[in-house]
């Protein structure tokens, strides 16, 4: 199924689920849970799944495989089937988890702190998350006029104000060189499109040929 509209084209999973007995320590029966395993190919960089568990092989030359355990039952109250609709959306719910922390170390220097007590560390993790929550809102915002612009073209266009103080290059430089980084990635994702052999959805108003 297709999961969501990537940069590189459309990111689909193929998933199967099972209701399985699992086991405990010394061999003792466990509770009954959903076997979720989804593949992928290994030529396919475009998926949208976490990590799980590592003790599960993750790929057989051809595919990479992932395995997740959902429960049946919650203080012994029997849960609904769930469906791989929505199984498919809480998998990719954790790998936007997961971007967003990598998010926040790449464009935020989350990881960049060397602080001697609890009260600095949470003081450097607010702010670093502060900082990406206000890129996010930048980055929504523009989008709503340019569909393909990304957070890092965001975060570099504020550097670029913020830090050129006495020699800023003005607006229209930033938003050309913006505008080219646009351009190059949009025409890479509509080759990426063409290469599955289906028509991308339109993030730029100018047509590529």
């Amino acid at each position: 199924m297709t999961v969501c509209d990537g940069e590189k084209g459309p990111v689909g999973m193929e998933m199967v689920k099972r209701r399985v007995q699992t086991r405990l320590e010394r061999k003792r029966t466990g509770p009954e849970e959903w076997l979720v395993v989804t593949r992928h190919p290994l030529s396919d960089d475009t998926t949208s799944e976490g990590k799980s568990s590592p003790d599960a092989p993750e790929h057989d030359g051809r595919y990479s495989y992932r395995y997740y355990l959902a429960p049946t039952c919650m203080a012994e109250v029997e849960l609904e089937e769930p469906s791989l609709a929505e199984l498919a959306r809480v998998i990719k719910a954790g790998a936007c988890i997961e971007a967003s922390f990598k998010r926040g170390k790449c464009e935020a220097g989350m990881d960049e702190y060397q602080v001697r007590t609890w009260e600095g560390w949470h003081h450097h993790m607010a702010l670093s998350l502060l900082a990406v929550w206000f890129l996010i809102g930048e980055t929504h915002r523009g989008q709503q006029v340019t569909p393909a612009l990304t957070l890092p073209q965001v975060r570099y266009g504020l550097s670029v104000l913020l830090l050129e103080v006495y020699c800023t290059p003005g607006t229209d430089y930033i938003c050309r060189q913006v505008h080219r980084q646009l351009l190059r990635n949009e025409l890479a994702r509509f080759y990426h499109y063409r290469t599955r052999k289906c028509i991308p959805p339109q993030k730029l108003r100018r047509e590529i040929q």
